[in-house]
């Protein structure tokens, strides 16, 4: 698996960290905006990357490249991976995957008609921990609640305060706590529940319109989800799984899922954690790198799948704060 890595920011300096770990994983190249050169070379420096663009429509042309990670803004994603898509490569998209469904469903049918392998970098789903821990979801018997919480001050709040909107904070970027942060939580509730009947989003609003934090509340077929997102506030992270004979609770920052636990009516409480990398990003390419090399397109599609449930969740969520 050949990556061409696009981006310099915090989330691609993890990305790179994570793909020197994977032995059969390599980076080709780096691009990075013109302004962001010295930043670009740094990183190659570094990660010992033999090539770095400052045109993007150039790397889509190198021939060493199997996959293109695009790690960029939010609102950029659609076009970046339409492109890539368009010039041949597979895609590793980081979330949200899009602004909207239907560009999502076009990445989807392109890549489909062209038989490419289109990836959404939502760690969580590949963590082994939550893999365990959906594995052992029979156990608390009939579940009836959900309830997740990541909530992560911004280190950009107090600019944004001030009247300085960074693309987290921005509409027309895609920004929010909805897409950035609650994302998280939303697809592990789709993950164990499937697609809801349901979507309300209740938020608190910034000055120009954005939701700051926010309770996406979903009814499924079994039981009822509440996925709370913060980037104006801090909170301890958690996610628990409610059933009739208990509950499975993950630990910490829903984005990682560091351990979790599982607690049985008159038993004692057992901790679990069968993650084995530090960096939670590795797990993910792990997993593309094991598709890739075994050409299943039937697993990676069923990832897209769940990836367009949830960015129709996200989307009835953003309308919702739009008409309000």
């Amino acid at each position: 698996m050949r990556i061409g890595v696009v981006g310099a920011g915090n989330i691609v300096n993890m990305c790179l960290d994570a793909l020197a770990q994977i032995d059969d994983v390599v980076c080709e190249a780096l691009c990075v905006r013109e302004a962001s050169k010295a930043k670009g070379q740094q990183l190659c420096d570094q990660y010992a990357i033999n090539k770095l663009y400052t045109d993007y429509a150039s790397m889509l042309t190198d021939s060493q490249i199997d996959f293109i990670y695009i790690g960029i803004p939010n609102n950029m994603h659609f076009d970046y991976a339409l492109q890539a898509l368009n010039a041949g490569k597979h895609v590793v998209c980081e979330k949200p995957f899009t602004t909207t469904v239907d560009e999502l469903k076009t990445l989807t049918e392109l890549a489909k008609q062209k038989g490419l392998f289109l990836f959404e970098a939502i760690t969580n789903i590949h963590s082994p921990n939550v893999k365990l821990f959906k594995e052992k979801l029979p156990l608390i018997g009939d579940i009836k609640l959900v309830q997740g919480n990541y909530s992560q001050l911004s280190s950009r709040y107090a600019s944004y305060l001030k009247g300085e909107v960074h693309p987290a904070f921005d509409p027309k970027a895609s920004g929010g706590s909805l897409y950035d942060i609650n994302i998280y939580n939303i697809h592990l509730a789709c993950f164990m529940l499937g697609a809801p009947t349901s979507i309300q989003y209740t938020f608190n609003r910034g000055f120009n319109g954005i939701d700051m934090s926010g309770v996406m509340m979903m009814q499924h077929e079994q039981a009822i989800s509440i996925c709370a997102g913060a980037k104006d506030s801090d909170s301890e992270g958690r996610f628990v799984v409610q059933g009739d004979k208990g509950y499975l609770a993950i630990k910490g920052i829903p984005n990682v899922a560091a351990s979790f636990e599982l607690c049985l009516k008159g038993e004692e409480v057992q901790t679990f954690n069968v993650n084995y990398a530090e960096n939670h990003m590795v797990c993910e390419f792990e997993d593309f790198n094991h598709m890739f090399k075994e050409n299943d397109l039937e697993g990676c599609y069923r990832y897209l799948d769940h990836s367009l449930e949830v960015m129709k969740v996200l989307q009835v969520g953003r309308e919702q704060v739009n008409a309000a």
